[in-house]
């Protein structure tokens, strides 16, 4: 990292994976950027999924290349119906093969993906991270003045919110948001098993949510399992052994032999909508943008779509010689992030309330879809391609090149 004391062109905060791979993008694009936020969290547990579109923004800023070892490639992805309902989807299994592709996504543990962002931030030009939180952002006609915790100000044209849930930067530009729970919470862990994977994602779809094993390296494989709060908070305590018996029930033993190899993390489901992307010459991204549950590995992949947009407009304006945030480029951000934002929240939402709805319409809408899905080749590609990025508006960035 060259320690740059500004003046810089773009403040970034946040140092999630959202807001790391947005600080490297702007300064793969010869934007001088400051990254705003704590030491990345090298504890987490948790695995994140990135999707062949993902995929590729990463190659076109460089630095998929410092990445890709530590990834697992998701080659299908196995849908069963795990309900006792009287109306029962057919299993499913979609396959990369079936667009060209060597795999539809590829998954990292989290505390890896931190570790090795953390480290490329520290060895980059253009970008400088500034340990710390922030109280306040302000702006006037030619500049946003971000206020640390401190007291100390850093200014640059443009502030990207990359801070979570709980933005200070979404709070500062005045923009509300939209809130909503689930009685559910997420049982998160990793898992040894006695067979091989093979490369393949499998989610069960269950009455209380889906029970997803996605792919780590070797013979392992992270779980979420979404299940009533009181059920959730029941397996969290229960033993190693106790808990690996029951997952691998639930799963009719589809990877053999459990072992439990990670903590346990519970986390309550809900979701989250600001109802303006833009303001205060601050666009926002990733969760202070929109959240939702952890349904078809599209949260950090719709975070990533905003991080492309958000770098090709920097990239141009700059080239321009243009103010990076001005209305137009907050006016454009905002017209071209907004529909892929609200499809998504509403399908994901949709997913899951299908999954608790107990109502015989909605089972009989489930099972016609996924059967549709399995026969009808056209459109079981149409799904997957959809399934990985928004086909009808693909940020540049993410094209193949």
């Amino acid at each position: 990292m060259t320690q740059n004391q500004g003046p810089y062109d773009c403040i970034v905060v946040g140092t999630g994976p959202a807001g790391m791979i947005c600080a490297l993008a702007l300064a793969a694009k010869g934007i001088n950027t400051a990254i705003v936020g704590p030491a990345p969290n090298l504890e987490d547990s948790r695995t994140t999924a990135l999707m062949a579109a993902s995929k590729e923004f990463l190659v076109n800023i460089g630095i998929w290349s410092a990445l890709e070892q530590d990834f697992t490639s998701l080659e299908k992805m196995r849908l069963i119906d795990g309900t006792n309902r009287l109306i029962r989807a057919r299993e499913t299994t979609f396959d990369a093969a079936e667009l060209k592709l060597p795999a539809f996504g590829y998954n990292i543990l989290n505390k890896n993906l931190n570790r090795l962002l953390g480290d490329l931030i520290e060895q980059t030009d253009n970008l400088t991270h500034v340990p710390g939180t922030i109280s306040a952002v302000r702006s006037d006609a030619k500049t946003a003045s971000v206020t640390m915790a401190g007291g100390a100000k850093l200014q640059a044209p443009l502030v990207v919110g990359a801070d979570g849930r709980r933005s200070v930067v979404r709070e500062c530009a005045g923009i509300e948001v939209e809130t909503w729970t689930y009685e559910q919470s997420a049982l998160v862990l990793n898992l040894a098993h006695h067979l091989p994977h093979y490369n393949v994602s499998t989610e069960f779809h269950r009455e209380t949510g889906p029970f997803t094993l996605v792919p780590l390296p070797g013979r392992e494989s992270s779980l979420v399992c979404v299940e009533r709060p009181e059920e959730a908070e029941r397996l969290k305590k229960l033993s190693d052994e106790e808990l690996a018996l029951e997952l691998e029930k639930i799963c009719h033993s589809v990877l053999g032999k459990f072992e439990v190899i990670s903590e346990r993390q519970v986390y309550p489901m809900s979701g989250l909508k600001a109802l303006k992307l833009a303001g205060n010459r601050s666009v926002l991204i990733g969760e202070a943008a929109h959240a939702f549950p952890p349904i078809g590995a599209q949260g950090l992949n719709l975070s990533l779509r905003d991080v492309a947009v958000i770098t090709d407009l920097a990239e141009r304006t700059k080239k321009q010689d243009g103010d990076l945030g001005s209305e137009d480029v907050l006016k454009a951000y905002e017209k071209h992030r907004w529909s892929d934002i609200t499809s998504r929240t509403s399908a994901v939402d949709l997913l899951n309330r299908s999954l608790l709805s107990s109502a015989l319409p909605v089972q009989v809408l489930r099972s016609i879809g996924l059967y549709t899905a399995a026969t009808i080749s056209p459109l079981r590609k149409l799904l997957m391609r959809e399934g990985i990025a928004p086909s009808w508006r693909l940020p540049r960035l993410m094209r193949s090149s």
